[in-house]
């Protein structure tokens, strides 16, 4: 069982050095919540200069940075998967899958050697399917291996919500489940402000609901991603930010609940890694509730179950 946290001895590895991982060292750095940033690359050059940057960001804060090796995860409160390759145009879906779990063959069975009873915090893409890999290579129990899955696409939806509304993106509760990925889903039934459903915060207020406009910030939430890297070749703001919400609670202990991708059944399909609410605390991710989805929503989610579970299967396969 993982000690204890104090922040004043954490100790937080991050595989990977591309943007995502350095940029989630820069906020994690900034946020104060690790004393220890270990940052592993396979090109340990580019590592070190990262360091060496990063370090002199570190004067303003109480932690230490440095570049280490895979038995530098020891005693890490968590430890974070940022490495693998990007899509490239031409490039298949399952291209992209079949070289990022050749990557995670060789970098979980090494964490998981060096930290036994860190958490697995993956990022990486397709994140549902190599959540489900780290998961059945390092041998770990399933809430201690976590996926960034929807949390993005959550944090995403609230924002989109709340610029239509006008209201502050925390003050609207509403999700995004299942695949982090096209297959998605906004849980339009459990969407609420000020504790009423969109259609009941609509009539208080005296406007008409709109249908159509809420679908529209369905499909910008889905396809914020892609218009990103259209722009700029990538994603590492968003995505860093909550990776440090994520570790937050784990390091606090703190039993946050989060849209986080997790091994189970859903929808009836057995082993398979996708995100719904889970309180995540120093011992990892738990389902204690389960979502209550309208019927229609439940077919949504066993559509996006499936959808993972095929590309499971051909990684066997292969």
């Amino acid at each position: 069982m993982p000690p204890q946290h104090n922040v004043k001895h954490i100790k937080i590895a991050i595989v990977g050095a591309g943007s995502v991982g350095v940029t989630t060292a820069y906020a994690l750095l900034l946020n104060g919540l690790a004393a220890e940033i270990v940052l592993i690359d396979i090109d340990k050059n580019r590592a070190l200069g990262e360091v060496m940057d990063l370090s002199h960001a570190a004067h303003f804060a109480q932690a230490r940075v440095r570049a280490g090796e895979y038995e530098d995860c020891a005693g890490s409160a968590a430890v974070i998967i940022t490495a693998g390759v990007n899509q490239k145009p031409g490039q298949t879906r399952l291209d992209l899958v079949k070289t990022n779990y050749a990557l995670f063959q060789d970098v979980v069975p090494k964490i998981a050697q060096h930290a036994p009873d860190t958490i697995l915090v993956v990022a990486t893409n397709p994140v549902d399917v190599l959540t489900h890999a780290a998961h059945q290579l390092s041998g770990f129990p399933v809430e201690r291996v976590l996926g960034s899955g929807t949390a993005m696409d959550t944090t995403r939806f609230r924002h989109e919500l709340g610029k239509y509304f006008g209201v502050n993106p925390r003050n609207v509760h509403a999700v995004i489940v299942g695949e982090h990925g096209d297959s998605q889903l906004a849980v339009w039934s459990l969407a609420t402000i000020s504790g009423m459903r969109l259609k009941d915060y609509c009539q208080q207020k005296g406007v008409e609901f709109s249908e159509a406009a809420m679908e529209e910030c369905s499909k910008r939430t889905k396809e914020a991603a892609y218009e990103i890297i259209r722009r700029k070749g990538k994603t590492n703001y968003g995505v860093a930010s909550v990776l440090v919400s994520i570790l937050e609670p784990i390091i606090t202990d703190a039993d946050a609940i989060m849209t986080v991708s997790r091994v189970g059944t859903y929808g009836g399909v057995e082993d398979v890694a996708l995100s719904m609410p889970c309180k995540l605390n120093r011992h990892g991710a738990h389902q204690d509730v389960p979502l209550l989805l309208s019927k229609s929503e439940q077919e949504a989610l066993r559509q996006s179950a499936l959808s993972i579970k095929e590309v499971l299967s051909s990684l066997t396969a292969s």
